[in-house]
Formats: C-alpha cells, structure tokens, sequence
C-alpha cells in the first residue's frame, strides 16, 4: 500500500518553521531550501496528476522559487546590519567609534557584533557622506577574530544609509 504524500500546504508551514532551526548554518541551509522545494514541487505535481516531464519542471520551478526566496531573504538581512552600521556611525564626529550589533528577527545569518569608526568625512551640505572603518567580531576573549571593511554611507533626510557597494562585495558576496 503507497504511503500518502504530505501535503504542500503542511509542506508550506513546516518551511519557515525549519528555517529558524537553522542559523548560522548557511550550506545546510540553502541545501534544505532546495530540498523542501523539491518535495513541494513533487506534492504539486503529484496533486494535479502531471506525467514525468511535467513533474521534473514543477520541480525545477519550485526549486527556483525557494533558492530566490532564500537570497531575497538574505539581501534584506544584509541591507538591515548595512543601516544598522550606517545609523550607528551617522552621528559619530571623525575619529569616534562606536559598538554595533545586529539582532536577526528571521535567522537567515547569524547575529554580528563589532566596532564602527568614522576616518574622515567626504562632503557635506546636501550631499553629506562620511567614510567608516567597520569590523566585524568572533569569538571572545584570546579567541576574538576581528575583520576589518571600509565603506561609504550618506544622510538621507534623518537616516544615514550605506552608500558602497564595492568595499563590502567580500565581506557579504553578490548577495548585496
């Protein structure tokens, strides 16, 4: 006797519920997105009776839709610790420093912490944008890892915003 398929709507909610068992562990991550998704897409496909070919691209396409949903996620959680280093050093005058830490609501990385100083300030009046010095800790004590960025931000109105893409392609990939 088969056993019964899941269903896609069971699928669909045990999918974020797995996503935050799983910060900080960025492979099995994006490879359990994967996997959910082609299960999903194997439910799907199964539900509405489709032949093999069929199947094979709701599974791809499902597939897709998931890496896409896991990189959105992440970009908006490396736009949220870019403004939380660039909020955090907006106000600072050249040479103050200041701690930053990130607190992820959605566990997609894991929380940072680290320093942010402002080198030098590039314009001012309407278009006024400061150079930082950001690092970025692991570890405590005798272990403590530190890494080291440069970037640009800008006041927009009453924020300040992260203003380089360049300096930070290392430190955060394509996934600016």
């Amino acid at each position: 006797m088969p056993r019964p398929h899941p269903s896609p709507l069971r699928l669909r909610a045990a999918f974020p519920a797995l996503l935050l068992l799983l910060p900080g562990c960025q492979a099995l991550l994006t490879e359990t997105t994967s996997t959910l998704a082609g299960i999903g897409g194997a439910s799907i496909s199964d539900a509405v009776g489709a032949d093999a070919a069929i199947t094979t691209g709701i599974g791809l396409g499902v597939q897709a839709l998931g890496r896409a949903g896991l990189q959105y996620a992440q970009r908006k959680t490396h736009q949220a610790a870019q403004d939380h280093i660039a909020a955090t050093a907006g106000p600072l005058p050249v040479g103050g420093t200041a701690a930053w830490a990130t607190s992820h609501t959605i566990p997609v990385e894991p929380n940072e912490r680290g320093q942010v100083a402002v080198s030098r300030t590039i314009s001012s009046g309407p278009l006024e944008c400061k150079e930082i010095v950001f690092s970025v800790e692991n570890g405590s004590g005798e272990a403590l890892r530190r890494a080291f960025y440069l970037a640009a931000i800008c006041r927009d109105g009453e924020r300040w915003k992260w203003a380089s893409a360049e300096p930070a392609t290392e430190r955060w990939g394509s996934l600016q």
